[in-house]
């Protein structure tokens, strides 16, 4: 598990493709602190298992269910890319739940200055939007955002300076592709409301409902 809290950007040394699989090179310095093979390091929001340490970074093989889903694929040698390590079971909750499991890409289609701040503006399919809600979370890149604007075809977040800095989303310009991923509680929400099929095919009128919310005493 991450929470979305970049540690470091690190450069992509190598995209080794073949017919049916990758293997992702990228030079870093911090996240390889206690690092050991197996372990997973986020990268660009996506999570990887180490299968090498290369002493002045590391390598990650990527399944094609993986290059299908996210940007890693369009990654070339001297790109930069957002790195977490996986989060430690006593280290700080700084950002939200995140598997690294990315839903899918969006596009950034503008980027307007306000203050100290900066807005961006990110369009994404309904698939991905439906589980988007303001002032909820979303991954960005691997970076943890809180929404601040969202209809029926775009998102907006709000970046401070220090996130700027520490990141690679206001380097992007429009028409940049990144990799989403949306907050898993409301997808476990939506899965675990929906009856099971058995239930559908036995009883049209089971699962939850208002009216067996008021027989239970909930309303």
């Amino acid at each position: 598990m991450f929470t979305g809290i970049v540690e470091e950007v690190g450069e992509i040394t190598g995209l080794r493709q073949t017919a049916t699989s990758a293997v992702l090179g990228v030079r870093a310095k911090t996240v390889l602190g206690g690092t050991k093979l197996g372990d997973s390091i986020a990268v660009n929001g996506v999570c990887l298992t180490v299968v090498r340490l290369t002493g002045d970074g590391f390598e990650g093989d990527v399944m094609p269910e993986t290059l299908r889903r996210t940007n890693l694929g369009a990654l070339r040698p001297k790109s930069r890319v957002n790195l977490e390590r996986a989060m430690a079971a006593d280290g700080r909750f700084g950002g939200h739940i995140v598997a690294g499991h990315v839903d899918g890409t969006g596009t950034i289609t503008d980027l307007s200055p306000e203050g100290n701040a900066v807005w961006v503006t990110i369009s994404a399919a309904p698939e991905i939007l439906r589980y988007i809600v303001e002032k909820g979370s979303i991954t960005i890149d691997g970076i943890s955002l809180t929404v601040a604007y969202v209809d029926d075809t775009c998102f907006k977040v709000s970046i401070i300076p220090h996130t700027g800095q520490e990141t690679t989303l206001l380097t992007r310009k429009s028409g940049y592709i990144v990799n989403l991923e949306c907050d898993i509680i409301g997808k476990y929400i939506e899965k675990l409301m929906k009856p099971a099929p058995e239930e559908e095919t036995n009883s049209a009128g089971s699962g939850i409902s208002v009216e067996f919310l008021t027989q239970n005493g909930f309303l």
